[in-house]
């Protein structure tokens, strides 16, 4: 199989979210349907806490013929995927670029010390000035929404995954994401996640 081609090698992309939000599978399914286009990808994962709710965030390094260090050297990622506000701002301020592309899902999920009434979130209008101004192009997209539309709260990662794939920086293809779905999921599970991942690149036009 001839590999794909590849705006920069290596491509750095950074999936960034919290505990519960399936940013470690998010990760695996895009490195499958990337692996499946003859591309090597090399994965690394950092969690900031074990709990549920603690930061965890995906490095995945695509090449066409290399297998590079897991760990992206900071302000060198090419697109940051964030499944939740406040982390998108926190990886953007470290790996962030002026030329990095930025997919942020819009619903935040409150960490104990908001929740405790110990720190305040920043509001929506905020996220959106902020993570604006870290990147050279911005999208925002209600994931978890969309989700809970769906039944499936989980399903927001896979939502983010056809927004992705619609960004057409990397070659996601809808056939490669159901190859790859079918590997990790049942097979009552596969129909529905294709609909997610059909619906995050409908939010993207």
């Amino acid at each position: 199989m001839k590999n794909a081609q590849l705006p920069h090698d290596p491509y750095n992309l950074v999936i960034s979210g919290v505990g519960g939000q399936g940013n470690v599978l998010a990760s695996r399914v895009v490195g499958n349907m990337l692996s499946q286009k003859g591309l090597t990808v090399t994965i690394g994962e950092t969690f900031g806490g074990s709990q549920r709710g603690g930061s965890v965030m995906s490095h995945l390094r695509i090449s066409s013929d290399l297998a590079y260090s897991p760990q992206i050297p900071k302000g060198r990622a090419h697109v940051v995927l964030g499944l939740e506000p406040s982390e998108t701002i926190r990886v953007l301020a470290i790996y962030g670029n002026r030329d990095v592309m930025t997919i942020c899902n819009t619903r935040p999920i409150h960490p104990v010390q908001v929740i405790a009434g110990e720190l305040e979130y920043p509001d929506l209008q905020n996220v959106k000035k902020w993570v604006s101004e870290l990147s050279k192009k911005a999208w925002f997209i209600n994931a978890t929404d969309t989700a809970l539309e769906m039944g499936l709260p989980i399903l927001g990662n896979i939502i983010m995954i056809g927004a992705l794939a619609e960004l057409k920086a990397l070659p996601l293809d809808r056939e490669e994401f159901e190859k790859a779905i079918r590997l990790s999921m049942p097979a009552d599970r596969v129909a529905i996640n294709l609909e997610a991942f059909d619906k995050g690149r409908e939010m993207m036009a």
